[in-house]
């Protein structure tokens, strides 16, 4: 048992006492979880491939739906929310129809192309795209293309008919708006439909053609859905093949942001990070505030009164403001803003709280009988004090973890963090900047935000149970 400062700690005794209280139980399954995290993070998502990911190098993310919510998000909206659909033409696992008929004594060629899918959502679809992959000499005559949509009840609508620019060209079928235009028409002359101007282009393609969207209301049309390409080329080799997509609303375990990254890369990349930054911070902070109290306590005098001096001009110091010019001004990186903040912190209000105890401690026998046989200042600062404060200091390094995890999210939240490392701060400022609560992307700021709360809430039980353990007035009856 811990009675008072000076008493010996073991290691064992310490994890033993502190798995008694339910604040230390919860607080080391807490930390396990965010350390498993981590350690999973930076094995499987090296720095540099997560930065890369993050930029969206080479349009990596294009086949993503824009501001998908987590899909976890279905269990409490009661909707079976759509997922993103892909269908490609040289993949015959979906049932996808390609039939080629050359022309005879010609080198043009016929290409009939159907793409299916089952569609059987409660929402419309967010976006539709398709990608072409085609072979042709773009300096010839470049293939024609047709297009249609085929409904489950067998509706055709033609969507458009263009000439390939590009091998890779992309359709962007929900924000054409030739395309929208012609569906309009299309929906007057043929059903006698004029829908209403909120109408969207998903909404024609995926809705019941019906009188009720001249008022804006259009139901789901569930079944099997058709898109139908007839491709003329016009030379040898040419070729076409296309990927459809159908955009979801709902995307993997955290969903997507605006430029449809992922959040699931900066919620696990923000948990090593976060920890390093908030550990890294404390621990130096803590132990180089221990020695500048210890000797300035310990040789008093003209060392302590310089020491007590600069103390007392960094505490009021405004730290933030000049922390914020800095990152402002420079555009530091994490460990460069790490480095900074410790500088920062070195000469804190913890060295007088230690002071105090080192004044008190080295009056105690033990120290006097020490200097008696000759012992040396640094020996007796580094085995005889240093020794019997440390304790009652590591509840207080513990607990002040959050608060440079909080630190270094704020800076990021600023857009004043690494410009590079996705981290929890990052996503929320990319939330604010794009307006995700008025536009109801709420999992976009509660993600990051309860890692952060998970993380603070963590170190300050564990720093909580340590403090009841080094201090008996706090320890429970």
């Amino acid at each position: 048992m811990v009675s008072d400062v000076g008493m010996e700690y073991s290691l064992k005794g310490i994890v033993k006492e502190l798995l008694s209280y339910k604040s230390g139980i919860a607080s080391v399954l807490i930390l396990a979880l965010l350390i498993g995290l981590s350690v999973y993070t930076v094995v499987t998502i090296p720095p540099e491939q997560a930065i890369a990911m993050w930029r969206g190098e080479n349009n990596m993310w294009i086949e993503n739906p824009r501001n998908a919510a987590p899909e976890w998000i279905t269990y409490f909206v009661h909707k079976n929310l759509p997922k993103t659909i892909k269908v490609a033409s040289w993949d015959r696992r979906f049932g996808v129809v390609k039939a080629v008929a050359p022309i005879p004594d010609t080198t043009l060629k016929k290409i009939h192309i159907e793409v299916s899918f089952d569609y059987n959502y409660d929402d419309f679809p967010s976006e539709v795209n398709v990608f072409f992959k085609a072979k042709f000499n773009a300096s010839k005559t470049t293939p024609l293309i047709k297009m249609y949509w085929v409904k489950p009840d067998g509706t055709k609508i033609p969507i458009t008919e263009f000439t390939m620019r590009d091998p890779d060209q992309i359709l962007y079928i929900s924000v054409d708006q030739q395309i929208y235009s012609g569906l309009v028409a299309w929906l007057q002359k043929e059903k006698g439909v004029k829908p209403y101007k909120t109408v969207t282009t998903q909404e024609i393609l995926f809705g019941k053609i019906s009188p009720s969207m001249e008022q804006g209301k259009v139901e789901v049309e569930k079944g099997t859905y058709k898109l139908v390409v007839d491709a003329t080329t016009y030379n040898e080799g040419d070729d076409v093949d296309l990927k459809l997509v159908v955009y979801g609303k709902i995307y993997g375990i955290a969903g997507t942001d605006h430029l449809r990254r992922p959040l699931i890369i900066a919620l696990l990349w923000g948990t090593p990070v976060a920890l390093a930054f908030g550990l890294t911070a404390s621990l130096a902070i803590s132990i180089i505030q221990l020695f500048i109290a210890t000797i300035s306590g310990w040789y008093a005098g003209i060392v302590d009164s310089i020491i007590q001096r600069i103390t007392e001009i960094y505490m009021i110091i405004p730290f933030l403001p000049f922390l914020i010019m800095m990152a402002a001004f420079y555009k530091l990186d994490i460990w460069t803003i790490l480095a900074v903040v410790i500088v920062l912190s070195i000469f804190g209000a913890g060295i007088k709280s230690t002071r105090a105890l080192v004044m008190q401690i080295k009056e105690y026998p033990y120290v006097e009988a020490a200097k008696a046989y000759g012992a040396s200042d640094a020996r007796i600062i580094t085995l005889y004090i240093i020794p019997k404060i440390l304790p009652p200091l590591v509840p207080g390094l513990i607990g002040s973890v959050p608060g440079f995890v909080f630190l270094e999210a704020a800076l990021s939240f600023l857009g004043l963090g690494d410009p590079y490392l996705p981290t929890w701060g990052k996503i929320i400022n990319d939330a604010r900047n794009n307006g995700a609560l008025y536009k109801g992307y709420y999992y976009w700021i509660l993600e990051p935000s309860f890692m952060l709360i998970l993380t603070a809430l963590a170190f300050a039980m564990l720093g909580f149970a340590l403090d009841k353990i080094v201090n008996p007035r706090l320890r429970e009856m």
